[in-house]
């Protein structure tokens, strides 16, 4: 570096003496010294020039790279607190399925039925002294508590309770749940809000009614005296019973449907007419009218009885109404409600009982039939 440095201070001085040679001087032509001086620089100069070593780079060594694996320290495995495990349920059942009835059955009025559920023991405990109870809704007639019996630890049973379908139409449900010995109600899951398991149904009231003007035919006509053969004669002393369709009435109407029940011909004389089994439907009623037939002179006789509607049903009777009734040119309108037998199968008996007198009552029934009411 400082050979470089000494040959760029006599470049220099070299071109200063070249510049001061070409400067204009009023001098006098150089001598031959001067010039002697002026070469032997030069000369000097290339020398050195000639001797300069030439520059050199310095090689570096060439950098291989390489791909060092990076060391990464081993860091102890994680531990975590083992999971809690669920605390198991003592007292727990689960709803699995109806056996019997689904829901929104269809139940006659008044009928007897079974429903079955069965359940399964979800919990860690034994039943032993288990219940099943009635919760809420409609009892129909069922026993409650039932005992369930030993249920062990997911086993599965079937529990059933009988119950009696009401006699009025509608949707009807009753909800039932398990009691354990405790007196506690466990949990049932899968069933309403967790709790209950219940049964549903519709009783649907459907009445075939009963015509006692078109079936009294069928009717065992009797009297004090003896048994009547239905259709007359209406001379007959012992009584009879009689179609007297469209025929004059004390009001002058003269109906299609007029049944005549002549009591027999004595005082307090009577007739009853007891027709075939019907079984009674909840919302029927016993629907007539009663009166008397009027006579061809224009009058109704003396007109002085008692009708009755009664029943059987096995070896036992009852009455269901009683009106008396006198000739007065009016016919009574008779709505009987049969709610106290329904679901049940009676015979129905007509009865007409004369008041006293001996005289002839022509004591008529316009169009008596059962029937559905709503």
């Amino acid at each position: 570096m400082f050979k470089d440095a000494r040959i760029l201070s006599i470049l220099t001085v070299f071109i200063f003496i070249v510049s001061a040679c070409n400067l204009p001087s009023s001098a006098a032509t150089p001598t031959a010294g001067s010039n002697a001086v002026l070469t032997a620089a030069a000369l000097t100069v290339q020398a050195q020039l000639t001797q300069s070593v030439p520059f050199s780079t310095p090689t570096l060594p060439l950098s291989v790279a390489t791909n060092t694996p990076l060391s990464v320290p081993t860091l102890p495995a994680a531990t975590l607190p083992p999971a809690a495990s669920a605390t198991p349920v003592c007292d727990q059942a689960q709803f699995v399925k109806d056996i019997t009835i689904p829901d929104g059955s269809q139940i006659s009025p008044g009928a007897a039925f079974t429903k079955t559920w069965r359940l399964r023991n979800a919990g860690a405990c034994n039943w032993s002294g288990y219940t099943l109870v009635f919760d809420s809704g409609d009892l129909m007639g069922a026993t409650s508590p039932q005992s369930i019996g030993t249920v062990s630890p997911g086993q599965e049973v079937d529990l059933s309770v009988n119950f009696t379908a009401p006699t009025s139409s509608g949707s009807f449900r009753s909800y039932w749940r398990i009691r354990n010995s405790s007196g506690v109600l466990i949990p049932v899951l899968g069933g309403t809000q967790g709790k209950s398991f219940f049964v549903d149904i519709k009783v649907s009231v459907v009445s075939s009614g009963f015509d006692l003007h078109t079936r009294a035919g069928d009717a065992n006509w009797v009297s004090g005296a003896s048994t009547l053969t239905f259709g007359g004669p209406e001379t007959d002393a012992n009584g009879f019973a009689m179609y007297r369709n469209n025929q004059k009435l004390e009001d002058n109407s003269s109906p299609g449907k007029i049944l005549e029940t002549h009591p027999q011909w004595v005082t307090d004389g009577a007739i009853t007419g007891t027709y075939p089994a019907y079984k009674v439907v909840a919302g029927e009623h016993f629907k007539a009218r009663i009166g008397f037939l009027l006579l061809s002179d224009g009058t109704c006789g003396a007109g002085n009885v008692r009708f009755q509607l009664n029943y059987r049903e096995g070896s036992a009777s009852g009455n269901l109404g009683q009106w008396t009734d006198t000739c007065d040119r009016v016919l009574k309108d008779i709505d009987v409600d049969l709610s106290s037998i329904a679901g049940r199968t009676v015979q129905f008996v007509l009865a007409v009982v004369a008041n006293g007198s001996a005289l002839q009552d022509q004591a008529i029934w316009v169009s008596p039939r059962v029937e559905l009411t709503q």
